[in-house]
């Protein structure tokens, strides 16, 4: 059992970053604020990507979750600006994370699972940055199909299991190798060239095929031990029986609930198992901040945390993602970013967002134009300027089928903030909610005349963005 020590030593960091780093965070507005330089006298900003994997939008203390905790996001969010709208475009791990990577939705940028896309590696952010002097770097989790590390001035990538392997052969949480590698990154990088450092954290994902499907550190394990995770209100047989009757059994998303939520005791278990994955996340996220600082890069670097896909925590029946409800496309987006007006720190935006935003935002903050082909939009403008920019105001999501339409079916939505429009294109079912009433999205209101009108004016506008997106 020797091995086992130093796992514990990395938990026993992780556990007192995740008490101490709240203090650590507390000062990295002030620090920002009396060490940013002028806007007008800026070079290019290194970019700090921490990006974890199935964490919905309100798995996060500062979104007012009663559970789980997150100083040292919470921290960030504090001197930063968070943005409470955030969603994704597809809600699979490899189609979203082509789709952060080119700035384009799943119908132009061609990635339908978990292979390559086909926009030239020449017009992603990764790409475009090491084109431009950066020194660009991944570490973590790829799922696009081979990783190309030769694109890379730094690369590392594995996922798939909680504990892995260092390249020694040593045994290692995931979690912890992550900290590891960024944290080799940022000793080793040049100092005479921005940096772009993407760590991809293959927490909070389940680790599918082991029963236990959530693996924490065991230095994680006191936590949340007394706390009780209330289900979801719709988390209920009812609201299964809800959904289009092509939902059943064969369904995946029916399926991972077997796994995780069938039982109240399962269920308090594995949720606790995910919680303690999150705030293992948010230790390593805090100590990267803490590096970036004592470098005396902070206040040169936009830190940016956000998840490729939201996740079910039992509403609807269901589990995992995929599908257009709220729960699995919201994801929590926070930017540190030392151009940010002090008045602003801590702002929580009501902007409706997009992970495609994301490769045009670094590469502004890089000082860099985006290739026509990418479709989302520099978010510096709605926390930089003091008038309200013109935003959007609906999106266009899609998710392909996945094996087959009994086991993950085609979907796509026109999401807007108080309407959301289903269509379901295997199966030919069209669904109305409104979400300014009906949040949870139980109450169906394709067939009610009353909102026939609604439903036609969403028909074409969802008809419009979805040719826009191709």
């Amino acid at each position: 059992m020797h091995w086992l020590w130093p796992r514990l030593l990395s938990v026993q960091r992780a556990c007192w970053l995740v008490w101490g780093g709240a203090a650590l965070l507390m000062a990295t507005a002030a620090q920002l604020q009396a060490a940013a330089p002028p806007a007008a006298s800026r070079e290019p900003l290194n970019i700090l990507l921490l990006y974890a994997d199935d964490w919905r939008h309100d798995t996060l203390g500062v979104a007012g979750n009663p559970v789980v905790r997150t100083p040292c996001l919470d921290r960030l969010a504090a001197g930063g600006v968070r943005f409470a709208r955030n969603c994704v475009t597809t809600s699979i791990c490899g189609v979203s994370r082509a789709n952060l990577l080119t700035g384009q939705t799943m119908s132009r940028n061609g990635c339908r699972g978990f292979s390559r896309f086909n926009t030239p590696w020449a017009e992603t952010y990764p790409g475009l940055l090491r084109a431009a002097g950066y020194h660009v770097g991944h570490v973590g989790k790829w799922h696009n199909g081979l990783f190309p590390a030769e694109r890379y001035d730094f690369g590392r990538s594995y996922h798939g299991k909680h504990w892995c392997q260092r390249a020694d052969g040593s045994p290692v949480h995931v979690t912890q190798r992550n900290e590891e590698d960024a944290l080799e990154f940022l000793a080793t990088r040049p100092d005479d060239k921005p940096f772009c450092l993407t760590v991809a954290f293959f927490a909070t994902h389940a680790e599918d095929h082991n029963p236990e499907q959530y693996l924490p550190q065991p230095g994680s394990l006191s936590l949340y031990e007394d706390a009780f995770v209330e289900p979801p209100t719709n988390a209920t047989s009812d609201s299964w029986e809800r959904l289009p009757r092509f939902f059943d059994a064969q369904n995946e998303g029916r399926n991972r609930w077997t796994w995780r939520f069938d039982e109240p005791d399962k269920y308090q278990r594995m949720m606790k198992n995910y919680y303690r994955l999150a705030t293992e996340v948010d230790a390593v996220c805090g100590r990267l901040v803490e590096e970036l600082r004592r470098q005396g890069e902070l206040q040169r670097t936009l830190v940016i945390f956000t998840t490729d896909n939201g996740y079910y925590h039992g509403e609807h029946g269901l589990a995992d993602k995929w599908y257009p409800h709220q729960e699995s496309i919201r994801v929590p987006l926070i930017l540190l970013d030392p151009r940010l007006p002090d008045d602003r720190r801590g702002d929580v935006s009501d902007a409706l967002t997009l992970s495609i935003d994301l490769a045009p935002t670094m590469l502004a903050a890089a000082g860099h134009d985006a290739p026509a082909g990418m479709q989302g939009e520099d978010l510096a403008p709605l926390y930089l300027t003091s008038e309200a920019a013109d935003w959007r105001h609906d999106f266009f999501y899609e998710h392909p089928t996945i094996r087959s339409k009994d086991f993950i079916p085609a979907s796509e939505a026109l999401v807007e903030r108080d309407w959301k429009y289903f269509y379901w294109p295997a199966h030919g079912v069209e669904q109305l909610f409104h979400l300014a009433d009906d949040p949870l999205e139980e109450k169906d209101l394709v067939n009610d005349p009353r909102h026939a009108k609604r439903l036609q004016t969403m028909r074409t506008r969802f008809a419009e963005l979805k040719a826009a997106a191709r």
